[in-house]
C-alpha cells in the first residue's frame, strides 16, 4: 500500500506542476510581427540619397586600403553575398572607425540581412558623427526612419494597461516623425547656378 500511495502522490505532483506550466497564466505576448520587407527599405534609403544637381558635394579623400575594402564591400553587396559586405566594411570600420559614410554603409548591410537593431546603431552613430546635410545625411536618416515605421507598423507595444500600450505607441509615433523630419533638413537648397 505504501508504494501504490508514492506512486499516486508522484503521479498527482507531476500533473499538478505540469498544469502550472503549461497553463495560461503566462505573460501577454505581443503577436509576431511579420519579417521586414528589407529590400524595400534599403531602395527607400537609396532614393533618399539621390544627390540634387543644386547641391554641393563634398567627396573626402579617402585611404587606398579603405577604399579597397569599400570597393569589395560593393561587389559582395551586388552579388548579394552580405556576409562578404559585412566583413569588407567592419575591416575597413577597425581603420576608420568614425567615417560616417562607412558606418553607413554598414548599417545598409545591416538593414538587409535584417538586422534592423545593428542598422539603427549604426545609422544613429553616423548621424552623431556625421554632417547634417546632404545625401549622406538624408541616408543616415532615412535608415531610422524605415526602421522605426516598420517597427511601429509591425510591433505593437505590449504594456500592462491600455495607457501605457498608446504611450508607447505614441513615443514610437514621434521617433518615426523626428526620423523624417531629420531627413527632410538634410536638402539645404543649393545656389543657381547660370
Amino acid at each position: 500500500m505504501t508504494k501504490f500511495f508514492r506512486g499516486g502522490a508522484v503521479a498527482v505532483i507531476a500533473g499538478l506542476l505540469s498544469a502550472c506550466v503549461g497553463g495560461p497564466a503566462t505573460a501577454p505576448r505581443a503577436p509576431a510581427a511579420p519579417p521586414a520587407d528589407v529590400a524595400a527599405m534599403y531602395a527607400a534609403v537609396q532614393t533618399a540619397g539621390k544627390a540634387d544637381e543644386r547641391e554641393l558635394a563634398v567627396v573626402p579623400l579617402r585611404d587606398p586600403q579603405v577604399e579597397d575594402l569599400r570597393e569589395t564591400a560593393a561587389a559582395a553587396l551586388a552579388r548579394r553575398d552580405l556576409g562578404a559586405a559585412a566583413d569588407a566594411l567592419n575591416q575597413a570600420l577597425l581603420l576608420v572607425p568614425d567615417d560616417p559614410a562607412l558606418l553607413q554603409e554598414r548599417a545598409e548591410v545591416a538593414l538587409l540581412a535584417s538586422d534592423l537593431p545593428r542598422a539603427e546603431n549604426l545609422a544613429q552613430r553616423a548621424i552623431d558623427l556625421g554632417s547634417a546635410a546632404g545625401p549622406l545625411c538624408r541616408r543616415h536618416w532615412e535608415t531610422l526612419h524605415q526602421i522605426r515605421e516598420y517597427r511601429l507598423r509591425a510591433a505593437p507595444p505590449v504594456a500592462a494597461t491600455a495607457t501605457e500600450q498608446a504611450e508607447q505607441a505614441n513615443a514610437l509615433a514621434k521617433q518615426v516623425a523626428d526620423a523624417a523630419a531629420g531627413r527632410d533638413a538634410c536638402t539645404v537648397a543649393g545656389f543657381d547656378r547660370m
